[in-house]
């Protein structure tokens, strides 16, 4: 059939093929607007997080930083498209499904399959400048303009926008564990071995001079005391930076063959100081047996009292640093209740549902034309 037929046959049948297409366009604006679900969506941004942020203290070593001392090191906080997974994640979703308690609301039979439905009404953009943008879609029943409140379906949407933004906040601060608070976890548990330690040299020590009454000892015997337990405090120190550097670099990183060559150097000096190296002041060996129990004893407090201090110290620079060192969710705009549905567009959805009753209408006409021709060819 050429073009010209084609044209002929529809021109010959214009007015069925209009007011078919008038008729069934109208019941579909008709069912667009009164029987057709209306869907809201709010829309939240959130910032992106800062690329870095300064960290000091032991944490530092787990960024694999120099280990010269115990300051020092920047560590890369998360990015925006991690926050985009983070959102996408069923942890997210659950969260929200809890807090509105929206396993009924879907018909569902567990939170699992609850945050599974409302994930796919989530929908995430990530501009070029790093910005996140989230929009939960929320839809009426059947009839809504009969059964549900317009005004309560645009604040939910935005509740539910804002909550995926608390929930990536929990996300943060509770499952993202940071270098600080690692760092934390590890000297809070020397801390207490530490004061374990402390509390029963010094029991020890006044059970000694409750026995044997006040003993003096030398100068040269205090001033090893102060310098073992000096050496000895910068071997624990240089011990806790190995444990902790040994859940994250490999045991052939050059930082962590360094540290330990330090601190086998660190243990040789004071192991030569307990055998009586001339090298050292005195020897504890040198001193009279009852000095050198209460030496060793004083030392032992000494030294455990000067480790516990220094952890203790320690332990608070990584508690304020842990809380620095979170990822904190800054929000651009939160979510507010819509003005106008997302959903569906009635003008332009019927528009072009009515173009393409026009098209199919015309095909049928067509093609039982064609059907109309060949009989009557046939028959004739």
């Amino acid at each position: 059939m050429s073009i010209h037929e084609f044209i002929n046959i529809l021109i010959r049948h214009r007015k069925n093929i209009i007011k078919i297409t008038v008729i069934f366009s109208l019941l579909l604006f008709l069912l667009l607007l009164f029987i057709y679900p209306v869907s809201y969506q709010s829309e939240v941004s959130i910032l992106p997080p800062e690329k870095n942020k300064e960290l000091s203290g032991l944490g530092s070593l787990l960024s694999g930083q120099d280990l010269s001392g115990l300051m020092g090191g920047t560590v890369g906080s998360v990015n925006s498209q991690l926050f985009m997974e983070m959102l996408k994640s069923r942890t997210a979703a659950e969260y929200v499904v809890r807090k509105h308690k929206l396993v009924d609301y879907y018909n569902s039979s567990s939170v699992q399959e609850a945050a599974g439905k409302l994930s796919r009404h989530l929908d995430l953009e990530l501009t070029k400048e790093g910005i996140v943008k989230l929009r939960v879609e929320v839809s009426s029943s059947l009839l809504p303009k009969f059964f549900d409140d317009a005004d309560t379906l645009k604040k939910f949407s935005s509740q539910l926008a804002n909550s995926f933004v608390e929930a990536l906040d929990h996300i943060n601060r509770d499952k993202l564990s940071s270098k600080a608070k690692r760092a934390r976890e590890y000297i809070e548990q020397q801390l207490i071995t530490t004061k374990h330690r402390l509390d029963s040299a010094e029991t020890s020590l006044m059970d000694f001079q409750k026995v044997n009454k006040t003993i003096s000892l030398p100068e040269q015997v205090q001033a090893a005391i102060d310098a073992a337990a000096g050496l000895k405090t910068e071997i624990v120190k240089t011990e806790v930076e190995l444990g902790l550097m040994s859940s994250n670099l490999r045991e052939d990183n050059k930082n962590f063959i360094a540290l330990r060559q330090k601190l086998h150097e660190l243990q040789s000096q004071y192991n030569s100081m307990e055998m009586g190296n001339q090298d050292y002041l005195l020897a504890f060996k040198e001193v009279p047996s009852l000095g050198r129990q209460l030496a060793a004893l004083l030392r032992d407090v000494k030294i455990q009292n000067e480790v516990y201090l220094l952890l203790q110290q320690q332990y608070y620079k990584e508690k304020i640093q842990e809380t620095r060192d979170l990822p904190i969710v800054d929000v651009l705009d939160e979510a507010v209740p819509p003005i106008r549905p997302s959903g569906p567009r009635v003008v332009y959805s019927t528009i072009l549902g009515g173009i393409f009753i026009f098209i199919f209408i015309s095909l049928i006409t067509v093609l039982n034309e064609k059907k109309i021709i060949r009989y009557y060819r046939k028959n004739v």
